[in-house]
């Protein structure tokens, strides 16, 4: 089980990447969120099996909606956290 938290920008918001996200992490069964973030970017915080969540990460990274555009991906390791078992769109 990992947990990573990742700061995602470029053309980000207002093109249906959150919803996007949402998606593919509710598809792959893991847990965590997803939010835009004041300046301009997106932030995800992706929880699951190692595997799982990395093959995840490369999908965000590759733009889960052809409207967006990522210039930057940041990854950094958090801790393991309980989401009740769910993915959501915060604010």
């Amino acid at each position: 089980m990992v947990n990573y938290h990742l700061k995602i920008s470029g053309r980000v918001q207002g093109v249906g990447f959150r919803w996007s996200v949402y998606q593919l992490a509710r598809q792959a069964g893991v847990e965590g969120i997803v939010m835009n973030k004041n300046d301009g970017s997106v932030y995800c915080e992706f929880q699951g099996p190692t595997a799982i969540v990395n093959e995840l990460i490369a999908k965000v990274k590759a733009g889960p909606t052809p409207y967006a555009k990522i210039n930057e991906v940041k990854i950094k390791q958090g801790g393991i956290k309980n989401y009740h078992h769910s993915f959501q769109i915060t604010h």
